[in-house]
């Protein structure tokens, strides 16, 4: 982890104009496509969606920004690597959040990812016994192909997470495509990383 210097900053004056509003969050909701991913997963015995997360937090590792934190004191930090924290459905239809560190080996990852899936399956505790903030906030709404997305925020809460939705999987045409929301801090991401973020992704489900 890196303390930036935010007076030689290059995003200094970006950073302090959002990071005074009371939503500096943006987001956008766009595709990727799956086919690929489907079938390596599907060929491997693979979880589809510890696959698909996996790729998520490798190309999320890639873009810097991602990685930009506001500490409580409102410094901007940036972490080595992020890790994942996604929300996992019990059978009685609530959800616990998890904690899952960066794991560049997809089988450490999935392994890791049953752990805490167990784990949640067998406790009705919300929050993972671990909350840092060098991770992602992600979630999966596969029922519903949405083509946009809102969070619950508590606004005086700081907050600089970055937070990833996955929508329903649909085919047309023998092509599979996955709904991807992502919402970030202004003061930290532009459009242009998300973009970054988006396409690299892509690479990684077409690997």
């Amino acid at each position: 982890m890196r303390k930036i210097d935010i007076s030689s900053w290059k995003r200094k004056q970006h950073f302090e104009f959002f990071n005074q509003f009371e939503e500096p969050y943006f987001g956008l909701t766009v595709t990727v496509d799956v086919t690929k991913a489907m079938q390596v997963a599907k060929k491997n015995g693979y979880s589809f969606f510890k696959y698909y997360l996996h790729k998520c937090m490798l190309a999320a590792n890639e873009i810097e920004n991602f990685k930009y934190r506001i500490t409580s004191d409102n410094q901007v930090v940036l972490y080595d690597h992020i890790g994942a924290s996604a929300t996992m459905m019990r059978e009685n239809e609530t959800f616990g959040f998890s904690y899952i560190p960066y794991l560049k080996d997809f089988n450490t990852f999935a392994q890791a990812t049953q752990k805490e899936m167990d784990r949640i399956m067998q406790s009705d505790a919300l929050f993972p016994s671990e909350d840092p903030i060098n991770v992602i906030h992600y979630s999966a709404i596969p029922w519903l192909d949405f083509s946009a997305l809102t969070h619950a925020r508590m606004y005086k809460r700081a907050d600089s997470i970055p937070k990833i939705s996955f929508g329903k999987v649909t085919e047309r045409d023998g092509k599979k495509t996955m709904s991807i929301a992502v919402y970030v801090h202004h003061g930290l991401v532009d459009g242009l990383h998300i973009s970054r973020f988006i396409t690299l992704y892509q690479d990684l489900l077409n690997s």
